[in-house]
């Protein structure tokens, strides 16, 4: 397909391609003349996961080059791309104390679950685990426990949806699924607790 049906299929002008292009966030066409090229299936993939990285993503054009590197690169495992392309999301600010990540790591060991050491998600744990100190907010580990269970159970299921035909497409799934899914979650655990509330505090009619 000619530069404009690439265009076309992904999404965007003309001149977002080019750009991409000149980035090298996208891989050149076959050059079937001087300023002309050919693009097939693949070039629109990687132009829809760029969109994804750029727009609900929120990656820099830096961070996004870390993650095509981690695709691109044959040696690299699913689960290692998948790795590169969570790691890479934006997280909130978080500056946990030394003994804040020895806890969240000693939750994490506890469930059984596996993770990186370095993991920004075990820093975002951590965090929250000092705020809810801080604010004098009694979490026991059995509550803790029970959050735990729930993200497993989903988690689980977010995983067993990821495509497998297409190392692209994959870590597309993840970042979109990641970050658009998580105000879902939201929504649903606050609807959830009003549910709740109505039971508890309301009498019946």
């Amino acid at each position: 397909m000619r530069i404009a049906e690439l265009a076309r299929r992904g999404g965007v002008p003309v001149g977002t391609v080019k750009y991409y292009l000149r980035e090298g966030l996208l891989p050149p066409g076959e050059l079937t003349a001087a300023t002309q090229a050919q693009y097939g299936d693949s070039h629109v993939q990687r132009l829809r996961l760029v969109r994804a990285l750029l727009g609900p993503g929120g990656l820099s054009i830096a961070a996004i080059r870390d993650v095509l590197a981690a695709i691109d690169d044959p040696t690299t495992s699913v689960h290692d791309a998948l790795g590169a392309a969570h790691h890479a999301l934006p997280t909130a600010d978080a500056d946990p104390r030394t003994e804040d990540w020895a806890e969240a790591r000693d939750h994490v060991r506890r469930w059984g679950w596996t993770v990186e050491d370095d993991s920004p998600n075990l820093s975002l744990l951590a965090g929250a685990l000092h705020a809810l100190r801080t604010a004098h907010f009694d979490t026991s580990d059995r509550l803790l426990d029970r959050y735990a269970d729930a993200a497993a159970v989903l988690a689980e299921e977010d995983v067993a949806t990821v495509p497998t035909t297409s190392m692209t497409e994959a870590v597309r799934h993840v970042v979109i699924g990641t970050l658009l899914l998580e105000p879902v979650l939201l929504a649903l655990r606050r609807l959830a607790h009003e549910n709740a509330s109505m039971k508890r505090f309301t009498p019946p009619p």
